[in-house]
């Protein structure tokens, strides 16, 4: 069989990261293999993994065990979260790390061979800007954070903070717009902290790239507190550009401090609110999307009513609430965990008090 003419599937699963990571994987190979739309069509398979939640792993473990293709590439997060794992149960499936996108060409011919692959190790990998005909392109801007949440596997997937220059940003999106696309959606795993390690920050990439020619939208996704607070004058400025979507994602987790420190989560109740607050105020339009984990190892039945009060006061239009689950290799794993029906119960109220605050919305 010519190189050129192996015929490969990339299944996606999770974050727009791992969607903006099959792109750049789809324009490595597309230069000599053939990319097929469907698994039943492949000769190799390429899964892309998400590692945040228990149920989503249950869910790729599962789809994994129906895999009737000889050769499959695991890929994304859960490669180095559970790789033991995933080593002993699938022993004929090679496995790479987020930081091998880049070599995904060099690798996939090895496993032609008949090779199998494991390569987890982190590296400072080069960002590729990648060709696509999608009207709404994610470009990943950042790898890795500088947190050291208490819950959380990311960190243990995606490494430190590795961010892109902002030329090869601009370049990307450049790219995107003579392709065709009307929507970038900026992504990394904390749009806050961008920059950090190269010396510039959000704020300046943003005031970049809005002055790019053309008639397109900008999302940016999600940015923990503790930084949105630290640039938050400059950003709610550059958000009012016509450009920029009016839309905040800023992950709250829980409305009580000592809960917040547990997970590691380095800002207060008040820091958020004041990061609402003031994008409220500025920009009267502007959509709060926030994240909840109902049921943290160390949350009591008070702590857990301060995170509902909050969540009453801030009435955000998007709310993501998820019900705590031990990820392996995290701190919040060593905790004596809640009983699952307390779990269950916390995230059945805020549920009900989401759906309340949604119908004031509609009834507006």
């Amino acid at each position: 069989m010519p190189r050129s003419n192996m015929k490969i599937y990339i299944k996606v699963f999770g974050c727009t990261a791992n969607k903006a990571d099959a792109e750049v994987m789809k324009e490595l190979l597309k230069k000599e293999h053939q990319l097929v739309n469907s698994e039943k069509e492949a000769q190799l398979l390429i899964v892309l993994t998400c590692g945040v939640k228990g149920s989503t792993e249950n869910k790729i473990l599962n789809y994994l065990s129906k895999i009737k293709n000889s050769k499959v590439i695991i890929a994304g997060c859960l490669t180095k979260i559970i790789s033991k794992t995933l080593e002993k149960s699938f022993p004929n499936f090679s496995l790479i790390g987020p930081d091998q996108v880049g070599d995904i060409l060099e690798i996939v011919n090895e496993i032609r061979e008949g090779k199998r692959v494991i390569e987890l190790s982190e590296k400072k990998c080069p960002f590729i800007t990648y060709n696509s005909k999608e009207k709404i392109q994610p470009i990943l801007v950042a790898q890795g954070c500088i947190g050291n949440c208490t819950y959380c596997a990311t960190k243990l997937a995606r490494g430190n903070l590795k961010s892109r220059s902002i030329d090869e940003i601009k370049k990307a999106v450049e790219t995107a717009l003579k392709n065709g696309a009307n929507k970038i959606y900026l992504t990394a795993q904390d749009m806050g902290v961008y920059g950090l390690d190269i010396n510039t920050n959000l704020v300046n990439l943003l005031k970049e790239l809005v002055q790019i020619p053309g008639t397109f939208k900008i999302r940016v996704g999600m940015m923990n507190p503790k930084y949105a607070k630290l640039m938050s004058k400059e950003l709610v400025e550059i958000f009012k550009n016509p450009k920029i979507i009016k839309f905040l994602h800023i992950p709250v987790q829980s409305g009580n401090n000592q809960v917040l420190k547990d997970m590691g989560r380095n800002y207060t109740v008040k820091d958020f609110v004041s990061v609402v607050n003031l994008f409220r105020k500025e920009i009267p339009n502007i959509t709060i999307s926030t994240d909840i984990i109902c049921g943290f190892p160390t949350e009591s039945e008070k702590q857990f009513e301060d995170t509902l009060k909050l969540i009453k006061k801030i009435k955000p239009q998007v709310l993501n609430f998820t019900k705590f689950y031990a990820r392996p290799g995290t701190q919040a794993k060593t905790m004596k965990q809640l009983p699952n029906d307390i779990i269950k119960e916390r995230s059945r109220k805020v549920f009900e008090l989401f759906k309340k605050i949604k119908q004031g919305y509609l009834n507006k």
